[in-house]
């Protein structure tokens, strides 16, 4: 949350003439609430197992895709993401996480909480593991965006050797 995924996601389609896809998007139109009402309605279990559904229904093919932060907390998600392509992790620090989410306009179910700074804390560091388990990982403090995806192409393009 926070990370600038969806920003970063819309300049790298835009630069390789891909499109850019959105699992929490996708997962709204699926069953036509925002992610928030997913959450209130059927509680965190349901939803992640709806995300895993949108995900595994994703087919492979030249696009970029923004997930939610915590669908890496399954390891059958991890199965779908390597299939469909490379995946970067934006490996923002937490303080600058903290700030950015205390601005944001985009409602937040997990941190619908006293102490919402403390739970943004602890969630990066319980999923960072499995983050960390990206082909890519860029660290990061509070880049302008469009430096990011200059830096993912970068990185995409060791990776890949063809972008």
């Amino acid at each position: 949350m926070g990370a600038g995924k969806t920003i970063v996601g819309r300049t790298l389609a835009a630069k390789f003439d891909v499109p850019f896809r959105d699992t929490d998007k996708l997962l709204e139109y699926k069953l036509g609430r925002p992610v928030h009402q997913l959450f209130q309605l059927y509680g965190e279990a349901a939803f992640r197992a709806q995300e895993t559904s949108v995900l595994s229904s994703i087919q492979a093919h030249p696009s970029v895709l923004a997930t939610g932060g915590g669908i890496v907390m399954l390891d059958e998600n991890w199965t779908e993401i390597r299939r469909i392509g490379v995946s970067l992790f934006l490996d923002v620090d937490v303080d600058v996480l903290v700030r950015r989410l205390r601005t944001a306009k985009k409602r937040r179910p997990l941190l619908e909480v006293p102490n919402w700074e403390e739970t943004v804390r602890n969630m990066l560091n319980t999923r960072r593991s499995q983050y960390e388990k990206a082909d890519i990982v860029l660290k990061l403090t509070d880049e302008p965006f469009e430096q990011v995806a200059e830096l993912a192409i970068q990185e995409l393009s060791r990776a890949d050797g063809s972008a």
